[in-house]
């Protein structure tokens, strides 16, 4: 394994990755590092960690857009439904639990009377 030595924002990272793939992990480096650079040129104080958070969003807009660019017409539609079903389906399997949960509270206190 090999390790590479990185730069972000002024500061130096010692990371490992696979033999042969040093120039890629800095190039990807060079990406988080320019996208600092626009951060940092809106203007405004951060830390180092709300300024690499702020990468990250940025950087998973930038994924979100992509993927959205490559998905049939209608797909987005289909998987905000499907995950508002996902969460009311979340919901209603708590709300299940809770009167399960209830009932035999219920039927062991009949029990014990």
């Amino acid at each position: 394994m090999a390790q590479v030595t990185i730069r972000i924002n002024g500061y130096a990272y010692v990371v490992g990755c696979e033999d042969g793939q040093e120039q890629h992990l800095q190039q990807m480096a060079a990406q988080v590092d320019r996208r600092v650079e626009r951060i940092k040129s809106l203007g405004g104080q951060s830390g180092e960690a709300r300024l690499l958070a702020l990468v990250a969003l940025l950087m998973a807009d930038e994924l979100h857009d992509m993927a959205a660019d490559r998905m049939p017409p209608g797909t987005a539609a289909m998987i905000e439904e499907a995950e508002a079903v996902r969460a009311q389906a979340e919901w209603r399997e708590r709300q299940l639990a809770s009167l399960a949960e209830r009932a035999e509270a219920i039927a062991a206190s009949l029990e014990h009377d």
